[in-house]
């Protein structure tokens, strides 16, 4: 305490607690601390706020309100004051009190920001210096501030500075140059220490925006790049997008892509280059088979002031599509070729190819399976068509061979080619008949020249080859040559007959004929005919019995007592046609009494139905027609005249037979002898002289049967067994009569002499048979009998 000039001093520190008792006033202004209240002691306080406070009880002065020096105070004051007065009654006095307040560190340095921007271009060199704002600390003398600390020292550092206050303030000092690309912004604390003890500390943050420069130049994320871009791929894909990079920022990272000088003006063509967002994209169409590799350099530059570039390599490979067909080209091709070429014979040269590559570009060449041709690779896509089967024109005359080729991509592609390959005809097929028998009826009467038969051939070659040409083979028939009965037209196989033919004497002929074509060698072959000649009903009945001397009127006398059934007479017919047309019946025509007599109309017999009375006519008159199976029928009749006599002996010895033991010395088994004899004699010359001749000429090639004229009796007979040979004709009067004993008996004498015939029994063939050396031992017919007379 400080009482000097009536004024008591006194000092305190700031921040005391209220109730703190500063001093006993009234032990320093010598009152008696008892009469305080009496005297009413009072504190005037001069400023506005009362932080003292007197015990009037005590006569202490104590704080009464805390005392902030720093806001009592201008902190820039180095002292500070608290004056008031005190007085007192009785006496009344007035002391003057002097309150010093001491500073205590009880404030904190403070930054008038908290944070600080500060920008800083990063080409600023080291050593630069930046000012800062400086701390504030309301503290005064030592507990101000007193010095700075900077949390990072790598790019800066902290220099003080005294201002003529004596604040201190500092300075930012740049201490290594910038790299915006490593670190853009740079936070920095700035820490303010006050000198009071303890010390206390201010912060502030320090944001360091360091400026761009465009001195990086723009970097893509590689040197270089391979892309694989599908050919066709269509226009507008998106191929890349190029990313170019500048660490700069603003217009100094703004890139612009563009192609280089280096970029071919075709691959500028193929692609565009989008040169803000560095997109390549497909502007034309792409083939595989034009270029197979782009190349190009593309280049990346800022906007900056002097611009700084960068550049990449792009190598974009096409990858190929099955976009091509195969082609094939034919080299050569043999057409039209002969049907009989060998086996492996080139026939053609094929070449394919593929503008595609890979399994796009390998070809297979094919042709159908069914055909007759083979493939053979003979070197790199050249393939040889060879024969590898035989050919024969004659089932396929012409081969439309397709070529097909095919890729081995996905999905395949193929292309075909058809060529046609004509064969040329050789003489390999001999000519064919329908038939390899032809049997050919022929009507007997037939005109000369008449068109029996077209025998035609056929020869499945060409040209000349199919050419035919017809000729009968030769063959003689009892010394007749088969060209002088029939003739065949060479070209077309027409068969006529030259002569009439008669079937009672030429009933079959049996030849061949031959077709031969044109070609070298020529080729031939034949066939075998069969002429079969049909018999006409052009032949009527002959009567032979009974026989009639004159005219057409038989005479002929039976007994009166003629039983019933009795034998009458017997009319034999024959006719020489065939079977069918020489089938004979028997009518009546006329007859006297139909009931007296019968007639059988298969063998001609007439028998009496009853007994002949004495009322019964003398003369009864039988008119019998013989009536042939033809159509039309023939027929020929005769008249039988009976007459009844009265003797039974005489009329019996004329009708019934007689024994031909008791008559084998008449006339007629006299002629029989010498017949006999005759025949037999004649049928050994000619035996004879058939061997000589067949063994002087060579054997004839099988034809026809011989051919006979005889008449082969198809009744039951006693001639049916012998051959009867005469130089007259008593055939005429010779019939065969059935009698009850069997016996040959002759009715009639035998007329004069006239012609020759043959009585044949020779057995009906019921077959062909070929000319052979015993074909001589059949006689041969020749009829010299005059008109009106029958042969058989």
């Amino acid at each position: 305490m400080n009482t000097a000039c009536a004024v008591t001093h006194y000092s305190i520190p700031e921040e005391m607690e209220e109730g703190s008792i500063v001093a006993n006033l009234a032990a320093d202004l010598g009152l008696d601390a008892k009469t305080l209240v009496k005297r009413k002691v009072r504190l005037d306080v001069i400023a506005n706020k009362r932080y003292l406070e007197i015990n009037k009880e005590t006569g202490e002065l104590f704080i009464a309100e805390k005392i902030d020096r720093e806001y009592l105070c201008n902190s820039k004051n180095p002292s500070c004051f608290l004056k008031m007065d005190v007085s007192i009654e009785e006496p009344i006095r007035m002391f003057n009190i002097e309150v010093e307040i001491m500073d205590i560190n009880d404030n904190v340095p403070h930054f008038r920001r908290d944070t600080m921007h500060l920008d800083i271009s990063e080409s600023t060199p080291a050593g630069e210096r930046f000012s800062l704002n400086n701390a504030v600390d309301p503290d005064f003398g030592t507990n101000s501030v007193k010095s700075y600390h900077l949390s990072d020292e790598e790019h800066f550092s902290i220099e003080i500075q005294t201002g003529r206050d004596g604040s201190k303030f500092a300075d930012l000092v740049l201490k290594n140059a910038f790299d915006r690309e490593d670190q853009a912004v740079h936070n920095l604390i700035l820490t303010a220490v006050d000198g009071g003890v303890p010390s206390r500390t201010g912060t502030a943050n320090i944001i360091v925006r360091v400026l761009d420069t465009n001195d990086n130049a723009p970097q893509f994320d590689k040197e270089s790049y391979t892309i694989n871009v599908m050919e066709n791929a269509p226009i507008g894909n998106l191929v890349i997008e190029l990313n170019a990079t500048d660490l700069d920022e603003g217009t100094n990272s703004e890139i612009i892509y563009s192609y280089s000088l280096y970029t071919s003006e075709k691959t500028q063509a193929i692609f565009s280059l989008n040169s803000n967002s560095g997109e390549i994209r497909v502007k034309e169409m792409i083939n595989y088979e034009d270029f197979r590799i782009y190349d190009m350099e593309v280049i990346a530059m800022d906007k900056g002031p002097n611009s700084l570039t960068g550049q990449c390599k792009l190598t974009i490979l096409v990858t190929d599509m099955n976009d091509n067909h195969p082609e094939m080209s034919i080299k050569s091709f043999l057409s039209p070729i002969k049907e009989n070429v060998a086996i492996d014979t080139v026939i053609a040269i094929v070449s394919v190819s593929d503008k595609d590559s890979g399994e796009n570009g390998i070809v297979d060449l094919h042709i159908a399976d069914q055909l007759p041709f083979a493939l053979r690779e003979s070197s790199d896509n050249y393939y040889e068509l060879v024969v590898s089967q035989p050919l024969d024109r004659e089932k396929v005359p012409e081969y439309d061979i397709t070529f097909t080729v095919t890729d081995r991509g996905s999905p395949p592609l193929s292309d075909n080619e058809t060529m046609t390959l004509e064969l040329l005809d050789v003489n390999d097929n001999v000519p064919q008949f329908p038939q390899s028998f032809y049997t050919i009826p022929v009507m007997e009467n037939n005109a000369p020249g008449a068109l029996l038969s077209s025998l035609t051939a056929f020869d499945p070659d060409l040209h000349e080859n199919q050419y035919l040409v017809y000729f009968i083979i030769e063959k003689e028939i009892v010394n007749t040559s088969m060209s002088m009965l029939f003739s065949i037209n060479p070209e077309n196989g027409n068969l006529y007959a030259l002569k009439t033919f008669d079937y009672e004497i030429e009933k079959e002929f049996l030849f061949h004929i031959e077709a031969r074509d044109s070609g070298v060698p020529p080729l031939s072959s034949n066939v075998t005919v069969h002429i079969i000649i049909v018999d006409q009903n052009d032949n009527p009945p002959v009567i032979v019995s009974p026989w009639r001397a004159h005219g057409s009127v038989v005479e002929e006398k039976i007994p009166r007592s003629t039983d019933k059934g009795s034998l009458v007479s017997k009319v034999i017919a024959i006719d020489t046609d065939s079977v069918q047309n020489s089938r004979i019946t028997y009518q009546f025509l006329q007859v006297t009494d139909a009931t007296l007599f019968s007639l059988d109309q298969y063998n001609g017999e007439i028998r009496t139905m009853r007994m002949l009375s004495y009322r019964d006519p003398r003369h009864q008159r039988l008119v019998v027609i013989a009536k042939d199976n033809g159509d039309p029928a023939l027929s020929a009749t005769v008249t039988i005249k009976l007459s009844t006599v009265e003797t039974a002996v005489k009329a019996y010895s004329d009708m019934t037979e007689v024994p031909l033991e008791y008559d084998i010395f008449s006339d007629i088994n006299l002629y029989l002898v010498i017949g006999l004899g005759s025949v037999s004699f004649l049928l050994l010359i000619t035996i004879l002289v058939t061997c000589v001749l067949k063994c002087q000429k060579p054997m004839p090639s099988k034809a026809a049967p011989p051919s006979r004229n005889s008449v082969i009796s198809e009744r039951n007979s006693t001639i049916a067994d012998s051959t009867l040979v005469s130089n007259d004709a008593y055939w005429y009067s010779l019939f065969l009569a059935e009698t009850r004993k069997g016996k040959l008996v002759v009715r009639q004498p035998v007329p004069k002499a006239g012609s020759r015939y043959i009585v044949s029994s020779l057995p009906r063939s019921t077959g062909l048979t070929e000319t052979s050396d015993s074909a001589a031992s059949t006689l041969q017919v020749r009829n010299t009998m005059p008109t009106g007379t029958v042969c058989f």
